[in-house]
């Protein structure tokens, strides 16, 4: 017997499958490419400041983007009923090894071209519609089959632990609020509620052992994207949204 989600989680699922379909639309504001040929002419672009305005949300919303907003969210999550299997927390390093050179070679071009002299946000996308010829839909399928590939593959949101390179920019910015400690979206737990059944742990989207955390009293974690879904399947409500301060 199939059992309807609850509503929070069918209205995070509706939006994260709305931003997948309009990713013909956006994919170039988000693209890793894109970002590093306006360093090299010196133009701050549409991606760059998309992923200058994650990094600023993340310093409030921690990594809501990746919960409630990303296109490859819905990308992975259409995919849960073919593979729900967690992932190892042991690849996460996968997406620095990616983030930390492309970073530098952003850096580099930028600063070989003189610096940023000019914004132009549709830089490479005139029409303001990424996909906006035939061709280009290799590129918009290549990226979806790769995230949907390792979805299907290697199991839940496999693309979030490995292959984002969106991911570092909200985990660095979360982390300058976790040394500071203002107020921000997190999650807290009561562990004195907590009768450690680990269903939190089933339906984690980012496959945390959610569970210890609870028991803990500890929710922070630099993988966690606040998609509430441990909040709302727990029966005893041991986990719930917060916005306050902390350390």
């Amino acid at each position: 017997m199939i059992r309807q989600l609850p509503i929070r989680q069918r209205i995070r699922k509706g939006i994260v499958l709305v931003s997948f379909l309009s990713f013909p639309l956006t994919m170039n504001f988000l693209s890793p490419y894109v970002i590093v040929d306006g360093a090299a002419h010196g133009i701050i672009n549409g991606s760059l400041i998309m992923f200058g305005l994650m990094f600023l949300s993340a310093l409030v919303l921690g990594r809501a983007w990746c919960g409630w907003v990303c296109p490859g969210a819905g990308m992975q999550e259409i995919l849960e009923p073919v593979n729900i299997r967690p992932v190892s927390k042991n690849v996460d390093w996968i997406k620095w090894a990616i983030w930390i050179p492309w970073v530098t070679l952003i850096a580099w071009l930028a600063m070989r071209a003189g610096g940023y002299s000019r914004v132009d946000f549709l830089y490479l996308t005139e029409t303001g519609v990424s996909v906006d010829a035939p061709v280009k839909y290799i590129i918009y399928y290549g990226v979806v089959l790769i995230f949907v590939g390792l979805a299907a593959f290697a199991g839940r949101r496999a693309g979030c632990h490995t292959i984002c390179w969106m991911a570092p920019f909200m985990m660095i910015g979360r982390w300058i609020r976790n040394r500071f400690g203002w107020a921000s979206l997190r999650l807290v737990a009561d562990s004195s509620a907590c009768s450690d059944c680990k269903l939190c742990n089933k339906h984690c989207s980012m496959s945390l052992n959610v569970s210890a955390m609870a028991l803990a009293g500890n929710m922070e974690n630099a993988e966690c994207i606040l998609c509430g879904a441990c909040v709302d399947h727990c029966a005893k409500k041991v986990i719930r949204y917060s916005f306050s301060g902390s350390k």
